[in-house]
């Protein structure tokens, strides 16, 4: 009796303050604002709590009785499930939180019947034993948990809101030109989802209202020392859900050496593609990824980097692969307008790809984007040099048909009308590639007013091209032997490229200057054309005695069949040949009118006394519409001129 008035026995003061312990725990676990480094240290005090009740409560006579009762509860939970076909997470939050409360019960068995020495105790040993295969149990159905969620409530995203650079049609390089066609450059854009094209478009790549489950079953896996487990169940899902969406977008796993023997349309086709897919994979998909794993992960210190390093470093590889591919592949001048569009969406992306891999595991990636953009740089570099070869060394043998507009010049007028469009980009590039020196004179010199862009890199670079070009005109000039169609020749393939700098944005880089040296280049053609086919004609209309008021009728009659034969070979000749601008032919057959007409008639006028005469084949009015005729692009007959 004096001995229980001293105090309780010494098992029941052990018991009083571990169970005041326990509710100080579990007291500051019901705090919100802990952190969850914080919160797993309380759960595992807990759980040695627990234990140790378990161990005063075993010197007690009960406490293995009662480690096996709460062993039997936590089963019973646990194992129902293993032969019940649903999904837990699919049957409801009450049973979804039963069952994390039986692993978690069981967990803290595990932890305490470790804490004891169960080598002396047989009857320990099994229940630990057993505990610890309903664990594993627990664990295992926790995975196929994690991955039925992930899987079911993945949700899929479609691009075709998001940005994406214009798909231009290809201008294609080949020895003769032909595939050229001479038509406005047709482009289509879409915008990006957030209206910004550098920006990021976030997309929810789980279910929103799913991810607090994710959260819950990382937080017990985690706990129970389980970690990798639940990294290489959400690695392997979501790794796989980002190679389907890589194959969604048509983009496709090629080696080195598929990319160096493709095709220049089909390669052409995959590079517009890697622009598109690259900027939405990054902007769009990783950066989404980049958020689930810093949801889900983001309290366990560096594990949220590391399953996104895992999730995203083979689609991003596959990609920097083909960019190197086509980086090493021929510098052929037809890639140039591809390899500036790979270039500028690598040099746009740069900052995101320093942001998502951030973590010194992911700075490989870093690198290998930082060494492709210059590599990239350095071929289209390359491939401009070759661009401007390609103009320098095109021969001909033979005249170009009918002096209308060359192929080459086509090609290459309707290739860099699309260069303003990089000419942040190719200023850049080209800051230190100065032209031959042979191209100096393309320089401007148009006095203080010069417009910055005119003496930009790329401006001194495109007069070089075009100064290159009108070069390669000339030659091709002298394939003719008649001199007034080399001046037809040079006249249409100058107002060209004078039309083609006017009606675009290469006028800014041009400039007004140029415009004007260009445009008196092209009427001097016209005027030389004249003189080369009309003068000879028209000789034989001038009156070689001014004062008299008429010649003879012999002579007379001599001038008529000169003019008339004159008149008709230069018909039958250029009515074959060809000025495709409607305006330019227009205002030559006018000009050439007015000179041979008035001409004609002043003629005919002086010398009223023999027009009845047969020798006058033409009227004034015939040798008029005859005129019509000229630059049609095809031989025409005087039988098959017009009749009046």
């Amino acid at each position: 009796m004096d001995g229980c008035r001293s105090g309780v026995p010494t098992y029941e003061g052990d018991l009083h303050v571990v169970a005041a312990a326990h509710h100080i725990v579990k007291a500051l676990g019901a705090t919100k604002n802990l952190s969850d480094d914080l919160r797993k240290i309380l759960i595992d005090l807990d759980s040695h709590l627990s234990m140790i009740t378990s161990n005063i409560d075993s010197k007690g006579g009960r406490g293995l009785v009662d480690v096996e009762e709460r062993l039997d509860q936590a089963e019973r939970k646990i194992m129902r499930w293993e032969t019940d076909p649903m999904m837990i997470w699919d049957s409801g939050p009450k049973e979804a939180s039963d069952y994390l409360e039986a692993v978690d019960e069981t967990g803290k068995l595990v932890d305490g019947l470790r804490g004891l020495s169960v080598h002396e105790n047989r009857k320990q040993k099994e229940i630990l034993h057993r505990a610890m295969n309903i664990f594993q149990t627990a664990m295992s159905r926790l995975e196929e948990e994690l991955i039925h969620i992930l899987v079911r409530h993945g949700q899929q995203f479609e691009p075709k809101n998001m940005y994406s650079r214009s798909i231009r049609k290809d201008i294609v390089y080949d020895e003769s030109f032909v595939s050229v066609e001479d038509e406005p450059t047709k482009e289509t854009s879409s915008q990006n989802c957030s209206n910004d094209e550098s920006g990021e478009c976030i997309v929810d790549l789980v279910h929103a209202d799913v991810i607090p489950d994710i959260k819950s079953i990382a937080k017990v896996m985690f706990t129970s020392n389980y970690g990798p487990e639940f990294c290489e169940a959400f690695i392997s899902v979501q790794k796989e859900a980002l190679e389907q969406y890589f194959s969604f977008l048509g983009t496709e796993y090629l080696s080195i050496e598929d990319v160096l023997k493709m095709e220049w349309t089909c390669l052409s086709s995959k590079m517009n593609k890697w622009t598109w897919s690259m900027k939405i994979i990054v902007r769009v998909y990783l950066a989404s990824e980049k958020q689930l794993c810093d949801q889900v992960l983001g309290g366990l210190g560096s594990v949220s980097s590391y399953c996104f390093l895992e999730i995203s470093k083979a689609t991003i590889l596959c990609l920097l692969n083909f960019g190197e591919a086509v980086a090493m592949g021929p510098h052929r001048p037809e890639k140039l307008l591809r390899l500036l569009d790979m270039y500028e969406t690598l040099a746009d992306l740069l900052r995101d790809i320093d942001t998502l891999f951030s973590e010194e595991a992911g700075s490989f990636i870093q690198l290998q984007f930082h060494e492709l953009l210059e590599r990239l740089g350095e071929s289209a570099i390359a491939a401009f040099k070759a661009f401007r070869v390609a103009i320098s060394s095109n021969g001909s043998l033979y005249p170009f048909a009918g002096g209308g507009v060359h192929p080459l010049n086509k090609y290459v007028m309707n290739y860099i009308r699309m260069f303003p469009e990089y000419w942040n980009t190719l200023n850049l590039l080209l800051k230190n590639q100065h032209p031959g020196v042979a191209d100096q004179v393309t320089k401007p010199d148009y006095g203080p007013d010069t417009s910055l862009l005119t003496s930009c890199p790329m401006a001194y670079h495109l007069r070089s091209i075009t100064s290159c070009l009108e070069s390669n005109l000339h030659k091709k000039s002298q394939l003719y032997k008649d001199e007034a169609l080399q001046h037809i020749f040079l006249m249409n393939n100058i107002h060209y490229l004078v039309q083609k700098v006017k009606g675009s944005e290469l006028r800014l880089f041009f400039g007004d200057e140029w415009i004007r040296k260009h445009n008196a280049m092209f009427q001097q053609h016209a005027m030389n054309y004249e003189r080369a086919t009309w003068s000879s004609v028209v000789s034989f209309l001038k009156d070689n005695n001014p004062g008299s008021s008429s010649m003879s009728k012999s002579t007379f009659k001599e001038r008529c069949k000169g003019f008339s034969i004159a008149f008709e070979e230069v018909y039958k000749t250029q009515t074959s040949w060809s000025i495709p601008d409607p305006q330019l032919r227009e205002d030559l057959r006018i000009s050439t009118s007015l000179k041979v007409v008035l001409a004609y008639r002043t003629f005919l006028g002086r010398n009223l006394a023999y027009t009845d005469d047969k020798c006058v084949k033409h009227t004034v009015e015939h040798v008029e519409n005859l005129l019509l005729d000229l630059f049609g692009g095809s031989s025409r007959s005087l039988r098959n001129s017009r009749r009046w």
